[in-house]
C-alpha cells in the first residue's frame, strides 16, 4: 500500500547554476556552510508543525493516516455435544486466518520506526495490539472448553485485526509567510501500510447464542452455517466436517502471510538496463557538519558508501551528482550518481528492507531503490537529510571514524548523526 505522488520538476534556479558558480560557494541547492549541528530535538513525538532543528534532517517519525479493525476467526472447528459429553473438553481446531504482523516493506520488525508506528495504531485506537513480530500461525490451534449444554458448537480462537496506512514526518526547510525560512516537521512523500492484531481469545458459540453483533463471537456463530444439515443432523459427540459452505469461508477467508502488499513486495521496474540520467553539472561531497569525512563510494562492487577523507587521491569517488532531480513540496528527490565509479548509490538487494543496510554503489538504472529525498536547511546552510524513496530509512552512520559505512535506519539517527552537509566542489 505504498503510495507516492507524482513529483513537479525542480525549480529552474537549481538549472541555471554552472559549475564555475559553484567553485564560489553558492550552490544549485542555496546551500553554503553554516554553523555546527545543533542539539537534538527532545524525545516527545512531534506533530506536524512543530520546530525541528539541522539535527532532525535525518530522522522521521510516524503518523497514522488510517485504519480499520476487523474481528478475525484465526481458528475454528465445529463440534457435537451430546448428553452425557458435556462437561471440559480440547477441541482441536484447523487454521482459518493467519495475520502476521506487518510495517511497511517488511514482516519483520527491526527498526524503531515500525514499533512506534504500531504502538502510535494501538494508543490512537485504545488497543493493546502486538507491537513485534509474531503471526496468528504460531499460537496453539486447541481450544478448551467447558461445554454446560449438548448441541451444535463452533470452537473458535479469534482477534481484531488491525490494519492501515501511515506516513511519515520529516524535518525539511519552510517559506514563512514573511519571506523568511524555518526548519519545520513537514509530511514526508513516503508511506506504506501496516497489519497488527490484538490478543487471541477462544470460547465456543452455538446457533441459538445470542451474541453481541459485530464481535468475535459472532463472527466464529456465522462459520457455523447454522441452517445447513450439519447443524440439525444427530451427531456422535465429537468434530463435525466442515460442510461447503464453510471450507468456500475459510478458503476466502485465508490471506497471504502478511509481508506487506503485493506492491511494496514488488520492486520498482526495469532493473534490467542502464538507465540514461540527466545529471547536473555540480558535484557535492557529502559531508560530516564541520569535520573532513564525507561519503566515498567503493571501487569493488561487494564493498559499501564510507566514511573517507577527501584528498588528491580521492580519485572523485567523493564526488557526487544529483541526476533527474524533480521536486516537491520542497523536497527533492534525486538519484546520486557518483563520479569516480560511475555508478549510483542504492540500498541493493536482498537485504533491501533491513535495518542498518550498507549504502551502496551498483549500475544505474530506473528503480526506486536508487532514489533518495533530500531534506534541506534553511537557505544558507548546506545541512541535508537523505532518505532512501523505496525503503523509507533515513542515511546515517554509527559513528564518526575513517571507513565507517553509512547504513539505513528506519527511524534515522536521533543523535544528529544523520545530518551531511552538501558541498559544491
Amino acid at each position: 500500500m505504498r503510495s507516492i505522488r507524482s513529483v513537479s520538476h525542480i525549480g529552474r534556479s537549481l538549472k541555471a547554476v554552472t559549475a564555475a558558480a559553484a567553485a564560489t560557494a553558492v550552490t544549485a541547492l542555496s546551500l553554503a556552510a553554516s554553523p555546527a549541528v545543533a542539539a537534538p530535538t527532545g524525545t516527545a513525538a512531534p506533530t506536524l508543525g512543530d520546530s525541528c532543528t539541522a539535527a532532525d534532517l535525518g530522522t522521521r517519525h510516524p503518523y497514522i493516516k488510517s485504519t480499520e479493525v476487523s474481528p478475525t476467526i484465526t481458528h475454528f472447528k465445529g463440534w457435537y455435544v451430546t448428553e452425557g459429553t458435556t462437561g471440559n473438553q480440547t477441541v482441536t481446531t484447523s487454521t482459518q486466518t493467519t495475520i502476521s504482523v506487518s510495517v511497511g516493506l517488511n514482516g519483520n520488525i527491526e527498526g524503531g520506526f515500525a514499533v512506534d508506528a504500531l504502538t502510535k495504531v494501538g494508543a490512537s485506537l485504545g488497543l493493546n495490539v502486538k507491537v513485534d513480530y509474531s503471526s496468528t500461525s504460531t499460537e496453539s490451534n486447541t481450544v478448551t472448553w467447558n461445554f454446560g449444554q449438548p448441541g451444535y458448537y463452533g470452537a473458535y480462537k479469534g482477534t481484531k485485526k488491525v490494519t492501515g496506512t501511515y506516513g511519515s514526518l520529516n524535518c525539511n526547510r519552510v517559506q514563512q509567510g514573511d519571506g523568511s525560512w524555518a526548519l519545520k516537521w513537514i509530511k514526508g512523500p513516503d508511506g506504506g501500510s501496516f497489519t497488527t492484531f490484538t490478543t487471541l481469545e477462544e470460547g465456543a458459540v452455538r446457533c441459538q447464542d445470542n451474541v453481541p453483533a459485530g464481535s468475535i463471537m459472532a463472527k466464529a456463530q456465522s462459520l457455523l452455517d447454522c441452517g445447513s444439515p450439519a447443524a440439525k443432523a444427530e451427531h456422535p459427540a465429537g468434530a463435525v466436517a466442515p460442510t461447503a459452505k464453510q471450507k468456500k469461508d475459510r478458503l476466502a477467508q485465508r490471506p497471504a502471510l502478511a509481508g506487506g502488499t503485493s506492491a511494496e513486495q514488488s520492486k520498482a521496474t526495469g532493473r534490467g538496463a542502464r538507465a540514461a540520467l540527466d545529471c547536473q553539472a555540480t558535484a557535492y561531497k557529502i559531508a560530516v557538519p564541520g569535520k573532513p569525512l564525507s561519503w566515498g563510494a567503493p571501487l569493488l562492487a561487494d564493498d559499501g558508501v564510507r566514511l573517507r577523507p577527501s584528498s588528491i587521491f580521492s580519485a572523485h569517488l567523493d564526488n557526487w551528482r544529483l541526476c533527474n532531480v524533480t521536486e516537491r513540496d520542497g523536497v527533492i528527490e534525486a538519484s546520486l550518481w557518483n563520479w569516480g565509479n560511475g555508478a549510483c548509490a542504492t540500498i541493493a538487494d536482498p537485504n533491501s528492507a533491513a535495518e542498518r543496510a550498507v549504502l551502496k554503489t551498483v549500475p544505474c538504472t530506473e528503480d526506486d531503490l536508487q532514489r533518495f529525498y533530500i531534506y534541506r536547511d534553511v537557505p544558507g546552510s548546506s545541512k541535508i537529510g537523505v532518505q532512501n524513496k523505496y525503503t523509507g530509512s533515513m542515511m546515517g552512520h554509527d559513528r564518526y571514524a575513517d571507513g565507517e559505512f553509512i547504513r539505513q535506519y528506519s527511524s534515522g539517527r536521533q543523535d544528529g548523526t544523520g545530518t551531511y552537509s552538501l558541498i559544491g566542489v
